[in-house]
């Protein structure tokens, strides 16, 4: 299974649109917080087909909002802070903070972890775990990146958008 895995959009819905033409045959879409706006969430479901598991970011608004766009949605699931979900046989936890990523990937218990909120796109094997940040969306540190993350291999690739 291909799943996609994205950050830090920060309703540059341009850009958000370029990633998803980039991440065409995934099957699902991790997001790791700061969208920022319904509309983008809106806008992400709208570009992409698949189940979508978002955590929440520290730039993200209107949670109520957000919310009522997910249930029309029907295919995302929203989480608080902190997400965890099976997905091609793989346990995979995500968050949008970098250190509580560490500190969960650091546990062992998970194939994959994600994270956001620093911009700066990392990949890195803690132990059993695999620790990926997809980097931003927005372009604001100056690459847009997303990752693809194959659960069959439990490898990950980091692609400029």
């Amino acid at each position: 299974m291909r799943l996609a895995v994205l950050s830090d959009i920060h309703d540059h819905l341009e850009k958000l649109r370029r990633a998803l033409e980039r991440l065409r045959g995934c099957e699902a879409l991790l997001f790791c917080g700061d969208l920022c706006a319904p509309f983008t969430l809106r806008a992400l479901a709208e570009g992409f087909p698949g189940e979508i598991h978002a955590v929440r970011g520290n730039n993200d608004g209107d949670m109520l909002l957000m919310s009522q766009v997910a249930r029309e949605i029907g295919r995302v699931t929203l989480y608080g802070v902190y997400g965890e979900v099976e997905l091609g046989g793989r346990r995979i936890a995500l968050v949008h903070y970098p250190r509580l990523a560490a500190g969960l990937a650091a546990l062992g218990s998970y194939d994959l972890v994600c994270y956001g909120h620093d911009h700066k796109a990392h990949l890195e094997q803690v132990g059993r775990t695999l620790l990926l940040n997809p980097g931003e969306v927005m372009g604001w540190k100056g690459r847009c990146t997303v990752a693809v993350y194959e659960t069959e291999s439990g490898q990950a690739e980091i692609l400029e958008i």
